[in-house]
């Protein structure tokens, strides 16, 4: 098998477990690739040796591990380093010894988050908590490894396959009288699935190396978003708009995550759509047994 567009691969999903791994398995053995999914068990991206063992006889290797406790992180920076950029580095360093391209997953926390236009993909990295911090490590990292690699940043993930926004905020309206949610942070609700066939596509295409962006288009508040979940979960529960400083976390948040799409638009590879309509394609997978 080779990297050609439209023949069958040899992939490896890194971060099988998670909501977004699950959803690369599934996207790219639905594309025709022979895909193994491995979990933490199955691989510990800081062993630098285990990764170069692990890589071997694959054409494309997915990055999905990654430590995402962005609270945590904030006392626990070095753990989180060893798996987001130290691991990302060993991923890299692998795949590029193996003759496999990497695409390697990252995050809108790289970014400052005072913007109030779409951030390009080349704006500058100016991280404000240690999740952030050492996500932006590993993506140098892993362009410092191999120019190949294919950094896709993203944001406001949910799916059916994990804990996340969506899922929460429908069971709090089965339980509670009224919602009380952050409209001051604005973003791209960004369904896993659409990650994933983004990724395929990418891969397909035999884009260039560098730094894609792989959110829904369009932009909403966590509060909007939020009474669009509770209409679709059945709820009749009103969500209230407060402030994220009602919350006092330990990380800081980005008050605007909305990042912009030109790469894809300029290489001819079609966006993510809108937000409000992928969730409503989304909704009845990601709030299914709630």
């Amino acid at each position: 098998m080779t990297r050609t567009q439209g023949v069958a691969q040899r992939w490896l999903v890194v971060g099988a477990a998670g909501m977004l791994g699950r959803d690369v398995v599934e996207a790219a053995a639905g594309a025709g690739h022979q895909v193994t999914g491995v979990g933490r068990d199955g691989l510990d991206v800081t062993d630098a040796a285990a990764a170069l063992a692990a890589v071997v006889g694959y054409d494309v290797v997915v990055s999905c591990a990654a430590w995402t406790a962005v609270d945590d992180a904030e006392t626990h920076e070095a753990e989180a380093f060893a798996v987001n950029a130290t691991g990302a580095a060993n991923l890299a360093r692998a795949a590029a010894a193996a003759g496999a391209r990497l695409v390697h997953v990252s995050t809108d926390y790289v970014f400052d988050g005072d913007g109030t236009e779409p951030y390009p993909e080349d704006a500058p990295m100016s991280p404000r908590s240690a999740y952030g911090r050492t996500k932006a490590a590993g993506e140098w990292a892993v362009r410092a490894e191999t120019a190949d690699a294919v950094v896709v940043r993203t944001a406001w993930l949910y799916g059916a396959g994990g804990r996340c926004f969506p899922r929460t905020i429908a069971r709090a309206a089965g339980e509670r009288d009224r919602l009380s949610v952050a409209d001051d942070q604005t973003g791209q609700p960004t369904w896993t699935a659409d990650l994933a066939d983004l990724i395929v596509r990418l891969v397909a295409a035999r884009v260039p190396g560098g730094i894609y962006h792989g959110t829904s288009s369009g932009q909403v508040t966590w509060c909007g978003f939020a009474r669009q979940v509770v209409a679709a979960s059945g709820h009749p529960t009103p969500a209230d708009a407060t402030t994220s400083a009602a919350y006092q976390l330990p990380a800081p948040r980005p008050a605007y995550s909305v990042l912009g799409h030109d790469q894809l638009h300029e290489l001819g590879v079609e966006p993510i759509g809108d937000w409000a309509e992928r969730w409503d394609a989304a909704a009845p997978t990601v709030l299914a047994g709630l």
